[in-house]
């Protein structure tokens, strides 16, 4: 493969451990690693990045990519959590395969448009045929890294859970179908394009059982866990009303804490419970704009940043959203942070960090989310002469001054955006297949 040389950037945040910027600088890209960080770099194809600013990919920690064939249904924008879910776990359950395929595509090309070049995915729900492998199939068309997990829901309203019992699964078929997915599609190497994980839907949805089970299943099978957690008020009830505990405590005591852990949203976590993440090196999936959406209240990042939690950003599902933009989800990150505790409270170059390298570390990514010698070439480039960021004195500055969205991207050191384009699929065409769809479900 030829080199790639992006050159005379204007500026590059390498967000490597001494958190260096430089200048009116190169990089070199050699079969999907970055080769050389420099200046006057020669040679190979060259990918100019005058007036541009370079960061290392962003990284969506947490999604639900189906429920972008869900976004603003009526009866669901003013909802509250529970009551949000209600109204549409009847629409979800007329999905399938087509569907799950269609939505993945949509909502990986819309992220890599935010310059994200490394998604997780919740997908715990599969009516009517559906399959895991139908997201990773989505993944490979688009090109971004992937890491789709094995959701799951068992208890449904006849037993006293939340979800229809239509939408639920037998607890023995869920962990047979994880060792399926995990042997047939988990790559662990370094610059895995895919990697699976382990993630029954939420404590609400499952039981203590296939919660243990899971984490047992997923230590044997050196995979990664995931799951909702202390997401709102209506959340931390009923963990203390049907396990006499916290959220935290519930994790813990069926082995739900560790490094190759992360949970989502924690909004009301507290202090003991933010001490005992960052003693186990639990991570978290930090998501502001869904959070504000569902009215679910600001989660304690600075606290969790303060007492070392590691945490990156997730934009949640686009029914709680209705956006997937992981720029837009750091900048509000910051925002609600300054909202909470002050204009002093988060840097914009913080919340870059966390987009970037600290979603790769809460994956378990040490290949990603740096502009590095020896790291994967996932990078992003964002034209600065925009009118967003007209004007700015800062050209690092990206979530006070500039674009939402990319110029390039690359991952693996291939284009998947170009020209502010994706070009790996013919996403004209993608979302004509998905208005289809759409316009089916509303029928």
């Amino acid at each position: 493969m030829t080199d790639i040389i992006i050159k005379s950037a204007s500026r590059i945040l390498t967000m490597d451990d001494a958190g260096r910027e430089l200048t009116d600088a190169d990089i070199r890209v050699r079969d999907g690693v970055i080769a050389e960080v420099g200046h006057g770099l020669q040679g190979g194809e060259a990918l100019s990045a005058k007036d541009c600013l370079v960061t290392p990919g962003l990284v969506n920690t947490h999604h639900h990519l189906y429920q972008t064939l869900t976004r603003a249904v009526p009866g669901a924008q003013d909802a509250l959590l529970f009551g949000w879910l209600q109204t549409l776990y009847p629409i979800w359950a007329r999905f399938g395969p087509e569907e799950m395929f269609t939505s993945a595509q949509v909502g990986l090309a819309e992220l890599a448009l935010s310059g994200c070049s490394l998604s997780a995915d919740h997908l715990y729900l599969y009516p009517n045929g559906a399959r895991l492998e139908d997201t990773i199939a989505a993944a490979q068309t688009i090109g971004l890294r992937f890491h789709p997990t094995r959701g799951a829901m068992s208890i449904g309203e006849s037993d006293g859970g939340l979800p229809p019992d239509a939408l639920v699964e037998r607890e023995a078929d869920i962990l047979t179908d994880c060792i399926r997915v995990v042997d047939a599609f988990h790559d662990p190497s370094e610059g895995s394009m895919c990697r699976v994980g382990i993630a029954p839907c939420s404590p609400f949805s499952v039981s203590r059982e296939l919660m243990r089970d899971a984490a047992l299943l997923a230590r044997d099978k050196a995979v990664m866990l995931h799951t909702h957690l202390a997401e709102n008020d209506e959340d931390i009830l009923y963990s203390e009303e049907k396990f006499g505990c916290r959220p935290g405590q519930y994790a813990e005591d069926l082995g739900w804490t560790g490094a190759d852990v992360w949970h989502a949203h924690c909004v009301k976590i507290n202090a003991q419970e933010i001490d005992m993440f960052s003693r186990t090196g639990t991570g978290i999936a930090h998501c502001p704009c869904s959070n504000c959406r569902l009215g679910s209240g600001i989660a304690p990042l600075r606290a969790m940043r303060d007492a070392g939690v590691r945490v990156g950003l997730g934009v949640d599902g686009s029914a709680s959203n209705d956006s997937g933009n992981v720029v837009a989800e750091a900048r509000q990150a910051m925002l609600l942070q300054r909202v909470a505790r002050g204009a002093d409270a988060m840097s914009a170059r913080e919340a870059l960090r966390i987009a970037t390298r600290g979603g790769a570390e809460v994956l378990g990514r040490t290949d990603c989310g740096q502009i590095a010698v020896g790291k994967r070439a996932d990078i992003a480039i964002w034209d600065m002469s925009r009118v967003e960021a007209a004007g700015s004195w800062d050209r690092a500055a990206l979530l006070l001054a500039g674009p939402h969205s990319v110029r390039d991207l690359l991952v693996e050191g291939r284009r998947v955006v170009a020209g502010g384009r994706v070009v790996t699929v013919d996403l004209p065409a993608v979302l004509t297949r998905q208005e289809r769809l759409v316009a089916r479900l509303m029928a």
